[in-house]
């Protein structure tokens, strides 16, 4: 069974920045396309950010410029770097996981942005 444990939210001020993880396990991580979604209360799911098994990026509009997404196939981790936070940007946020069939989500973590 694939899991996927994400680690790296909390509170922080605006203009602040958090570093996300996402470790997966019990998979050939680099086969993975790896995303970031954010849920805030009230709101459809979102995709934040997206990297696929060759590098490849996206991003929302509203996070580019400021948000950056990684991944460590040795490691069979991804990361979203989130730099000059803003309240907005306050949800919680999921890490995907997809490769054929496969359609995996991570527990969620928190991000809070105070003003």
């Amino acid at each position: 069974q694939v899991q996927l444990v994400e680690s790296g939210g909390g509170l922080v001020q605006a203009g602040g920045s958090l570093r996300l993880s996402c470790a997966v396990s019990r998979i050939n991580f680099s086969m993975l396309t790896i995303g970031w979604y954010r849920q805030a209360p009230g709101k459809s799911r979102e995709l934040v950010a997206q990297i696929t098994r060759d590098g490849g990026t996206n991003y929302a509009d509203s996070v580019k410029g400021r948000f950056t997404i990684s991944r460590n196939n040795a490691e069979q981790t991804a990361a979203l770097q989130m730099n000059n936070l803003t309240p907005e940007d306050t949800a919680v946020y999921y890490c995907n996981a997809k490769w054929l069939y496969i359609d995996k989500w991570g527990q969620g973590t928190q991000v809070t942005v105070s003003s």
